[in-house]
């Protein structure tokens, strides 16, 4: 009877481990950094994370770093999330990736991140080798398209204001690639800087005293979060806008080529995931966008009145009334 019990209770032991375990698994809450400039691109990545079966205060804790207009605040803010000793700290933007690497190279980051070979981020997008993993915006690589579908836009077009943020790094090698385009394609351009909201309206007025034909508004979180502001002000100043993903184009902005930002977001979730089951960053290859999408405002058009071509109408992916 003694031999039959103790068989039965080992049985009864052996089956419930690994309940015992998924259990731990389900009561685990992980606890998750996020920097950046502009809070507000958070929701596809949520999104994500939920359908990876996250909830947010259940197994994942956020805890948000958003410096705003004042982006010399991201290393305390990266400092901030080192000392909570977060799991993961999910980097939205060059910006917010550099901070977050000036602080730890041991908690695991993911990235969104324009040319983070060429930024020092990762030694190589297949090997990243380092703390640093998640996906490359692709963001210069694709200015000498985007202007070649801004002359399309407006035939003779000869004059074109480029206006970026200096303080991030990404937007460098935006300029650099935008400039070499624009020699090839015989346009000239006018740079102008904005670090900051009150800078904006400042380059617009400059662009326009400078007979501009067009601006371009090159990748940076700070721009991302004013966006119906720059429209206004730059339809009041005649000026047609090209912009570097669709989102802002729907707040008035005339055409954008670029990534799926939101897709993009959402697919950092996995990087996250897989980090919080194991996998070490330095061994995730940093992937690319392969989807990119044209959009055009059909009303901002017309409010410039600008005649779109038949080329650009059968190619846009997204018209928006």
């Amino acid at each position: 009877m003694r031999r039959r019990e103790f068989i039965g209770a080992l049985a009864s032991t052996l089956a419930a481990r690994p309940l015992t375990a998924q259990a731990q698994r389900t009561r685990s809450v992980w606890r998750l950094g996020h920097l950046t400039v502009d809070p507000r691109e958070l929701a596809p990545f949520l999104q994500g994370l939920h359908d990876l079966g996250y909830a947010e205060g259940q197994n994942i804790i956020i805890e948000t770093r958003s410096a705003g207009d004042k982006s010399d605040r991201l290393g305390d803010l990266a400092a901030e999330l080192v000392q909570l000793n977060v799991d993961v700290i999910y980097a939205d933007g060059s910006q917010a990736t550099r901070a977050a690497l000036s602080k730890t190279t041991t908690i695991p980051i993911v990235m969104i991140s324009s040319n983070p070979v060429g930024l020092g981020f990762v030694r190589s997008l297949a090997k990243p080798g380092g703390n640093v993993t998640g996906l490359s915006l692709l963001g210069p690589e694709v200015s000498g398209k985007r202007l070649g579908m801004l002359k399309q836009m407006i035939p003779g077009i000869s004059r074109v204001a480029v206006l970026w943020n200096p303080d991030d790094p990404g937007a460098l090698f935006s300029l650099r690639d935008t400039q070499a385009a624009a020699a090839e394609l015989s346009l000239n351009l006018q740079i102008l800087q904005a670090r900051n909201v009150s800078a904006i309206e400042d380059a617009l007025e400059a662009a326009a005293n400078e007979k501009a034909e067009a601006v371009v508004i090159l990748p940076a979180p700070i721009f991302a979060g004013i966006t119906g502001q720059i429209a206004g002000l730059a339809i009041q100043k005649r000026l047609p806008t090209l912009y570097f993903f669709k989102g802002p184009v729907k707040a008035g902005l005339l055409m954008s080529y670029g990534a799926d930002i939101p897709a993009t977001a959402r697919r950092a979730a996995y990087f996250v995931d897989r980090i919080l089951k194991g996998a070490s960053p330095a061994d995730l290859p940093v992937e690319q966008p392969t989807k990119f999408e044209l959009a055009i405002n059909l009303r901002t058009a017309k409010a410039l009145d600008l005649t779109i071509p038949p080329t650009l109408l059968a190619a846009a992916d997204d018209l928006i009334e």
